[in-house]
């Protein structure tokens, strides 16, 4: 069964939002530029990608969408950036992050360092996700991202625009529901990663994402052997903090969890 067949039902009041994430989008782009789409490549992201198209910001100069392609993401996601070349009149700008430094991290604390502790993780993520950020929001006076607050509880309070010390962070899905997402899918005939069929509802890394199953939430899949408090990479946590964890609070031993299923090779 697809995610499309099993979760494409738009709010009564859908026209409303998309109504309004397009006027953000065009007022962003007047206000932000340059301005960039951060793509996941998830569902959200290829939502944002194509109201960025129907909002004609592909057009403006000072428009662009880059992905960060940390080495270990799965080939369905990586696949995504040629379909949207494909579909759309955009180049996507991929960054990698530094090959000297993902060697000599795995190199000291092996290929499963992230499973070791919290702190191995988020130095994991910062080398594959936050320096190469970094590089990519260089210059960017805007960034757009798939934020909604139904993820999760930690993303409850998101705002549509977010003021930065550098940079504006937009994010015009916040009141968006999955229904919203998989009926925009549908309507559009949206390509996206066919793992959210085999319920993947969030898809980063491959050591660090499982499938989920009924009746917990949409990002339960990732980092699972952390409690809630702890599972954002970096990307999205404010400067002071937020919805960070002391470790002994955050992690639990690899070990000691049953994963709901294997991730793919």
């Amino acid at each position: 069964m697809s995610a499309i067949s099993l979760y494409a039902r738009p709010s009564p009041d859908f026209a409303q939002k998309l109504a309004h994430s397009l006027a953000l989008l065009k007022t962003a782009a007047a206000k932000y530029s340059p301005l960039t789409q951060a793509s996941s490549l998830g569902a959200e992201d290829m939502v944002i990608t194509h109201l960025m198209h129907e909002a004609g910001l592909f057009d403006k100069p000072g428009v662009s969408i880059f992905v960060l392609d940390t080495g270990m993401l799965h080939a369905e996601t990586v696949a995504l950036v040629k379909r949207i070349e494909e579909r759309y009149p955009v180049t996507v700008d991929v960054y990698h992050p530094d090959a000297d430094a993902t060697s000599a991290f795995v190199e000291e604390n092996g290929p499963q360092a992230m499973y070791k502790s919290l702190a191995l993780r988020k130095q994991c993520c910062h080398i594959r996700k936050m320096a190469p950020l970094d590089r990519a929001l260089a210059g960017k006076k805007g960034w757009l991202t798939g934020l909604r607050r139904e993820q999760s509880a930690a993303r409850a309070e998101v705002h549509d625009i977010e003021q930065q010390p550098e940079r504006t962070k937009v994010n015009p899905l916040v009141e968006w529901t999955q229904g919203d997402i998989w009926h925009c899918i549908s309507a559009n005939a949206l390509p996206y990663n066919p793992m959210h069929d085999q319920f993947f509802p969030s898809i980063g890394c491959a050591p660090c994402t499982r499938a989920v199953t009924l009746g917990e939430d949409f990002r339960s899949g990732r980092w699972w052997w952390e409690n809630e408090s702890a599972k954002e990479c970096g990307l999205h946590v404010a400067a002071d903090g937020t919805h960070e964890a002391q470790e002994p609070a955050a992690f639990e031993p690899l070990s000691s969890i049953i994963p709901i299923r294997e991730i793919p090779a």
